[in-house]
């Protein structure tokens, strides 16, 4: 019974190790074809459904090889704003939790015919990003020097993602390689906290601009925007690039080209 069972864990460990990519459509992909005419309705409902499924951990070969997705861990995220009217900013943003992202609802799923890059504009109801943070620099016209725990949310962020793509192939099946991804972001409503902002002498100070920044969040967020924007890029860019990896683009695009049809002989 031993030898046996130990023989299934070799198989099992062998089979996760092997899997490269889905070789067989799986259920919950809804394949489209770019040349007719209602493609973006059907790109729109078939990336939705498919993200739902793979963001919601239900894929167990994509969690295998990307983690959890939702919270989502980051190790460190550093950050540099200068010459900027709202903030001047060096932060340095450790042990990071990002939520959020299996809530989301894809409004458009656009893809180029000269190109295959996409367009994607996405709503997400809720997103936090909490973790330890090292700040030195300028918010709103004070100077600010700290490090601590920080909490940011954010209601009905609105993103818009352009994202380029190189067509490779392999096995037969053409897939989608992404080489760039850039992320616009909005927010309806921001409330954060961040502790210790003038050290941990002056709590009340800290406590008082908090509420400022909250009373005021509009502001805050504009001198915010570039570091959460850098956030989500980072995250999204590291999260697609593994995932379409794992899927041949041929699933969600039944008249996909060939990269030597589309870029010729190189």
């Amino acid at each position: 019974m031993r030898l046996l069972g130990l023989l299934s864990l070799v198989c099992f460990i062998n089979g996760s190790l092997s899997f490269e990519y889905f070789k067989e459509k799986p259920s919950y992909i809804k394949t489209c074809k770019i040349y007719e005419p209602e493609f973006t309705k059907c790109s729109t409902e078939s990336i939705q459904r498919f993200l739902e499924e793979v963001f919601t951990g239900k894929v167990p070969e994509v969690t295998e090889v990307v983690g959890k997705f939702d919270p989502l861990h980051l190790d460190e995220l550093n950050f540099k704003q200068d010459n900027n009217d709202a903030a001047s900013l060096r932060a340095k943003l450790t042990d990071l939790q990002i939520s959020g992202l299996s809530r989301f609802q894809i409004t458009e799923s656009r893809v180029s015919k000269k190109d295959f890059s996409w367009l994607t504009k996405l709503v997400f109801p809720k997103f936090k990003i909490q973790g330890h943070y090292k700040m030195d620099g300028r918010v709103l016209l004070l100077p600010l020097k700290g490090e601590g725990q920080m909490v940011i949310d954010i209601d009905t962020m609105n993103a818009t993602m352009r994202t380029k793509t190189r067509l490779i192939e392999k096995g037969g099946f053409t897939f989608y390689n992404i080489t760039d991804l850039k992320v616009e972001v909005d927010a309806q409503k921001l409330t954060s906290q961040f502790d210790n902002l003038f050290g941990s002498n002056n709590e009340e100070i800290s406590r008082s601009t908090n509420e400022s920044f909250n009373k005021n969040w509009r502001d805050f967020y504009e001198a915010l925007r570039p570091l959460i924007t850098d956030t989500v890029n980072k995250v999204m860019f590291n999260l697609l690039t593994k995932v379409f990896l794992k899927y041949p683009a041929n699933f969600f695009v039944e008249d996909i080209p060939t990269p030597q049809k589309l870029y010729g002989k190189e």
